[in-house]
């Protein structure tokens, strides 16, 4: 940064007054590049201008500064919140930031059913449901859901119940012995709410409380004298210690916890975080941070404020790896506490076992980067090699593929992946829904599903700029869309994705010369995978529309039924099969939906059934 300017940024730093507020760093682009918050603003952001020491990260962002922006708020814990909502807003590339709580699972319990169901959901709705989680990945979700059935004898089919009860013989878990068999009539409905709150006891951690139930209710049912009973919840109760035994023990049998810690260098850094519940490892996750993205202690504040604001449950404890000064400790402890609704205490601890447990997780957080690296030093190479062969300006850190799939004419969709810091970043992948063509022309689709994407550019995560674009398809693809881009003022390298008669990938090409990738195993490799992953996605979503529309056509066979109504009976029942088993009164719920509607629909059903 030249020093005109770095005094001139000090300058007006110096004159920002020493209260509690949010600042925007912005680039000569007039792009929002860092968010932070301080109890003293003056004094917090005249230290990026002043002639001292800073670390790589905070380095390399304020070289980038060409201006910048403040907001005044009242207290610390309004500048944590305002900071954290701007984030989202802008997703600066130097701050580090939590992934779309819409890709978090979070464990549901129908509690407001007659026989409650255990279902994994992404969407917490407003209802009177008990939701647990959010959950690192979706196999965490199904393993605890699949041994929570396995354990209590809860059914997992796709039953209905009551309805269903004695309807049909009972599956194969029944056979199996991991089914307590609900269908068959044997489990009343007090029984399986027993099993039902044994289940919450286990979701809250509280495995010991669940294990008394189980006892209680074992020997009431020897009592009196229902054996079979009473043996299912003897081996519910065995199926929970055997449980118990697989997960880590690593603290007090009563202890709650969360554990954070953070191992961090110049290159990257891993924040790791065990859930500790009843003295047993039940998840932790890993969020890694990359060279640009600043993680000091002001935003690791922010950060796990974020990350608590998505939690359903909080422990009282909060044990950190993390060195932070009094009063960083002191806004992190009351924004926390305000959303659990009680005091949650932040320790820091120095010795001791819990000093070790701190030691422990900082080790996974170790091993988790050098995993990752592991993983990205194969990628760079790859990378580097991919680079020279188109020669490239910059080594491709984001990686744009587009598809384009059809049926006929009807549902022409273009699919978008993303490749990104060293895999497929699922989050950032997008479909087009073509609607400027009169037939299948994949240069127009192509041309359009561009248009539309580059129209998002500096718009959040999906405004960054691609380093490459790669689409599947020849030079005609790509001289469409260079000339898109050249109308737009953009200079992004596009290549085309070349397949052989056997559908293989066999080079890149740009609009007039192919580029053969076929001796370069790594890089073959690597476009393959972008390929078939780009296919894969554009397919499956075509698909996906073809069965909607299909689906929906079939309800407009019944009388009264347009497409309106279809839609709205899709997105309440979820498929055809829900419709067919739902009463009339539960159809007539359905907003716009009467009581003649319902009959209709029941009648169309039942004739068919009969047929």
């Amino acid at each position: 940064m030249p020093e005109d300017r770095l005094a001139a940024l000090l300058e007006k730093a110096n004159s920002l007054p020493r209260s509690p507020g949010v600042y925007l760093m912005k680039d000569k682009a007039d792009r929002v590049i860092y968010v932070g918050k301080s109890r003293s603003l003056k004094n917090r952001v005249s230290q990026y201008f002043q002639q001292s020491e800073k670390n790589a990260k905070t380095e390399r962002m304020v070289s980038r500064v060409a201006t910048f922006e403040y907001i005044l708020t009242d207290t610390e814990i309004e500048a944590l919140t305002l900071e954290n909502s701007l984030i989202k807003q802008y997703a600066p590339k130097y701050n580090i930031r939590l992934k779309d709580a819409k890709s978090y699972p979070y464990i549901k319990v129908t509690t407001d059913e007659d026989y409650p169901r255990i279902v994994m959901t992404r969407r917490r709705s407003n209802d009177k449901a008990r939701y647990f989680g959010p959950y690192s990945g979706t196999a965490m979700v199904f393993s605890v859901i699949n041994t929570l059935h396995k354990t209590l004898g809860l059914p997992s089919c796709k039953r209905s119940f009551p309805r269903d009860i004695g309807r049909d013989r009972p599956c194969l878990y029944y056979q199996m012995g991991q089914c307590a068999g609900l269908c068959t009539g044997e489990i009343s409905r007090e029984e399986h709410g027993r099993m039902i709150r044994c289940a919450l006891d286990i979701l809250r951690g509280s495995d010991k409380e669940a294990r008394r139930e189980l006892a209680a209710q074992m020997y009431r049912a020897a009592e009196e004298e229902r054996f079979e009973a009473a043996a299912r919840l003897r081996d519910s109760i065995a199926a929970l210690d055997r449980l118990g035994e697989r997960q880590k023990v690593v603290a007090a049998p009563d202890a709650e916890q969360d554990v954070i810690a953070l191992w961090s260098d110049e290159a990257c850094s891993c924040l790791s975080v065990f859930y500790i519940r009843s003295g047993r490892v039940t998840d932790h996750e890993e969020f890694l941070f990359t060279a640009d993205q600043i993680d000091d202690e002001s935003a690791l504040v922010s950060f796990l404020c974020e990350l608590y604001t998505q939690r359903e449950y909080i422990p009282r404890e909060l044990l950190l790896g993390i060195q932070l000064d009094d009063e960083d400790r002191a806004v992190l402890s009351e924004y926390i506490s305000q959303l659990a609704g009680r005091k949650v205490a932040l320790r820091i601890p120095e010795r001791g076992t819990k000093h070790q447990l701190v030691g422990m997780v900082e080790s996974n957080a170790a091993d988790y980067v050098r995993e990752y690296r592991r993983r990205t030093e194969k990628d760079d190479a790859t990378l580097v090699k991919l680079a020279s062969l188109l020669a490239l300006e910059v080594i491709p850190d984001r990686i744009e593929a587009y598809d384009i799939s059809n049926l006929g004419s009807e549902h022409i969709t273009a699919g978008m992946i993303v490749w990104a810091n060293g895999s497929f970043r699922r989050r950032d992948y997008r479909t087009f829904t073509i609607r400027g063509n009169d037939g299948p022309d994949d240069y127009a689709a192509m041309r359009e599903a561009l248009s539309r994407r580059l129209g998002h550019l500096g718009e959040g995560t999906f405004g960054e700029t691609p380093d490459l674009i790669l689409l599947d398809g020849g030079r005609g693809h790509v001289s469409t869309v260079r000339s898109l881009l050249e109308e737009l003022g953009l200079d992004i390298p596009v290549y085309g994705m070349v397949k052989d008669s056997f559908h293989k990938t066999r080079a890149l090409t740009d609009e007039h010369d192919e580029i053969s990738i076929a001796r370069e195993q790594a890089v073959f490799t690597f476009i393959y995978r972008i390929q078939e992953e780009v296919h894969r996605y554009t397919v499956s979503r075509m698909q996906g529309a073809k069965r909607k529309t299909l689906t929906t056509s079939s309800l407009e066979k019944i009388p009264g039924i347009g497409p309106a109504k279809a839609k709205r009976l899709l997105a309440k029942f979820g498929s055809i099969k829900k419709i067919r088993e739902a009463t009339p009164d539960e159809i007539a719920a359905v907003q716009g939906l009467g009581q003649k509607d319902a009959e209709a629909i029941f009648a169309f059903f039942a004739k068919e059934d009969d047929e």
